[in-house]
């Protein structure tokens, strides 16, 4: 079975805008290197056109003149992958893609029962209900030394609580820290997600009053003249608020 695993940049107060980190020459090689090891890549219809517009090469052997040498090798690793598109709205795909129809969780899991190394997921609204799933089996946080005072937030909307284990720490440039984790077996699961915790959650919890049920791609992406900004989409669940 081929592992899923999920990387992302984040500051200390665990803001996803990218527009705050660092895109250093060697975390464009260490994003690569994740790239590369991947059998296929999974996206979202929002990240996949934000990583298509600013990464797929306009015509062989040529680069657009924004782009820095050292991004090549991201730029190529990606351009190649193997991708595969979750959308409600898309009626076709090209750039090495597929739709992956259906329901979610049969699909992804049809994904991982195929024989490989494994499977690379990006982005933010779709990492955060194939984790909602317990689909993801290895989670990488590249934590940059800052404070961004904002949002949006790492896995913002999460059902239920994740307890994780770490497997590796690796020391890039600039200070940033890439941290893996892997799910935490826990006894006290009912379910075949053992490391998703079903205590009740206290009376002052978010989860007992309104709270973010979605948040959708917020940040910017290159592209030729500039950069692009994108926008964050919150949904929110009735209740009592304090």
């Amino acid at each position: 079975m081929r592992p899923l695993r999920y990387s992302i940049n984040v500051t200390l107060d665990g803001c996803i805008d990218h527009r705050v980190g660092n895109p250093t020459e060697e975390l464009h090689r260490h994003h690569a290197a994740n790239l590369a090891r991947a059998d296929a890549l999974l996206f979202g219809r929002v990240t996949y056109q934000m990583m298509e517009e600013a990464w797929r090469q306009p015509a062989p052997g040529r680069w657009p003149d924004w782009m820095a040498d050292w991004m090549i090798p991201f730029a190529a690793t990606i351009d190649a992958a193997r991708k595969y598109v979750v959308s409600s709205t898309l009626e076709r795909v090209d750039w090495n893609a597929e739709l992956l129809q259906g329901d979610l969780a049969t699909a992804v899991q049809r994904l991982k029962d195929e024989p490989g190394e494994g499977l690379h997921v990006g982005g933010v609204t779709l990492p955060l209900a194939l984790a909602d799933l317990g689909l993801i089996d290895e989670y990488e946080f590249v934590v940059h030394p800052i404070v961004a005072g904002h949002g949006p937030t790492l896995l913002a909307g999460l059902r239920e609580r994740l307890d994780l284990e770490l497997v590796g720490r690796q020391e890039l440039a600039a200070g940033a820290v890439a941290l893996r984790y892997r799910p935490a077996h826990t006894a006290d699961a009912p379910d075949a997600r053992p490391w998703i915790s079903r205590r009740p959650p206290p009376a002052h919890h978010p989860r007992r009053a309104g709270r973010p049920t979605a948040v959708g791609w917020c940040g910017s992406t290159p592209r030729r003249g500039g950069w692009r900004r994108t926008v964050t989409r919150r949904r929110w669940r009735p209740g009592r608020t304090r």
